[in-house]
């Protein structure tokens, strides 16, 4: 095998490992595309509404790899800092998104719940829902 085929697959090893996961929407939802700070407000309860839209976030729960790679790729944080952060927002009277304890339940609470985003793996996509951005 040449090393520009090696090459090559490589490359495109390393892009399907890099969108392994994605941040969905309902194709009813207006919004296009959103931007990893603008998701990362979301996730964090900082951003409720995108053009006048109100936003609802949905986790996958704690003990998935989903969750991990989220925290990890958007949120930039990690469990225990995450932690800290809600128990003060706790104490200003704000709560974390809503948690779904499946990929399926992710899927089935965005396409159902206007103005819900979330995140699962690229695998998991159909036609009923809209990517906002890879990860």
């Amino acid at each position: 095998m040449s090393m520009k085929i090696i090459a090559l697959l490589l490359l495109a090893n390393i892009y399907l490992m890099a969108t392994e996961y994605i941040v969905i929407t309902s194709h009813r939802n207006t919004i296009s595309t959103l931007s990893p700070k603008q998701i990362k407000d979301i996730f964090l309860m900082k951003r409720h509404f995108i053009n006048g839209k109100k936003i609802i976030p949905v986790n996958a729960s704690s003990t998935q790899a989903l969750r991990k790679a989220f925290e990890e790729s958007i949120l930039k944080t990690d469990r225990e800092k995450l932690n800290r952060y809600w128990i003060k927002k706790h104490f200003q009277g704000i709560s974390p998104p809503i948690v779904q304890s499946s990929e399926n339940s992710i899927k089935a609470f965005v396409k159902n719940v206007d103005g819900a985003v979330g995140y699962i793996p690229r695998s998991q996509l159909d036609n009923s829902l809209k990517v906002l951005y890879e990860f």
